[in-house]
């Protein structure tokens, strides 16, 4: 046992001397940074032949370039690290666009340029449902159904139009789920600068009638044959929904939603219970 003991104290001393005696590395500090903002050589130009195209242009070699663009009200919209490249912006309205060159010795910042573009591309929005979703720059508001909210269906539902329809319950047949009949809020989507998205929530709590409103953006991503759209939000924003989170599973968020059925006056979605059972909200345009 001794021996054992003095070959452990003596292979850590001796490691400890080996790196005991590694010369400390030399590190050399950055160089200060050389090239100014108004020496700085870039174009930020909007196409003659389409407004939504905005060509910008790097002329640095020797920094890294950082685009990055923002709708009038300051939500970050996109961002770019090419040297040369173009930036689509299918909305109307006002954008800012910055540039930065990142060199050795640190960034270098810009001073901002403002675009204007005098309408939606309907090109990039031609699929209806973007349409149906938002009725383009002036919205559409939608609330939830009252007469059929909810829908049981199972875990091979994909939507509407190619599966059996499920169980639709009464409200008195659900007490658990908290859906008292009243106002729970609304949730309105336009494309008036941005992808925009304001949600105003009525506590689930049954009786309360407090509410809360939030907006931010969201991204809509189309899928062929409807099979897998889906909506996410951003900026703290979630889908209109009447239950507590607790009731869902934890690996499921109201902040992205699979969409089941968009026509122009109906919208549902697909929220997973935590028993692993498929839920399905259905909401209709406020008239």
């Amino acid at each position: 046992m001794k021996r054992i003991l003095y070959i452990l104290v003596t292979a850590v001393t001796i490691g400890s001397l080996l790196f005991s005696c590694e010369p400390v590395e030399d590190r050399e500090s950055l160089p200060a940074v050389s090239l100014t903002s108004d020496a700085v050589k870039y174009s930020i130009v909007q196409s003659p032949t389409n407004e939504h195209e905005i060509v910008v242009t790097s002329n640095n070699p020797e920094a890294i370039s950082y685009w990055s663009y923002f709708d009038s009200k300051g939500n970050a919209l996109g961002h770019s690290n090419k040297s040369n490249d173009i930036i689509a912006l299918p909305f109307a309205g006002t954008f800012t666009i910055h540039y930065t060159a990142y060199t050795r010795g640190g960034a270098v910042e810009t001073t901002p340029v403002q675009v204007t573009i005098s309408e939606n591309d309907d090109n990039y929005f031609r699929d209806e449902r973007w349409g149906r979703l938002t009725n383009g720059a002036e919205g559409k508001t939608w609330v939830l159904n009252m007469i059929q909210p909810l829908e049981f269906v199972d875990s091979k539902y994909e939507n509407s139009t190619i599966s059996a329809p499920g169980w639709w319950p009464l409200l008195t047949d659900i007490p658990w789920a908290n859906l008292e009949d009243k106002n729970w809020g609304e949730v309105t989507f336009d494309l008036n600068g941005g992808y925009n998205v304001t949600v105003t929530q009525t506590n689930p709590t049954v009786g309360s009638a407090e509410q809360t409103t939030k907006t931010g953006t969201f991204n809509y991503t189309l899928t062929k044959e409807f099979k897998e759209d889906k909506i996410a939000f951003n900026g703290g924003v979630e889908m209109l929904h009447p239950n507590e989170a607790s009731y869902f599973s934890s690996s499921f968020s109201f902040t992205n939603v699979r969409i089941v059925e968009l026509t122009e006056t109906t919208l549902s979605y697909i929220a997973i219970r935590a028993d692993g059972g498929y839920l399905v909200y259905h909401l209709i345009a406020k008239q």
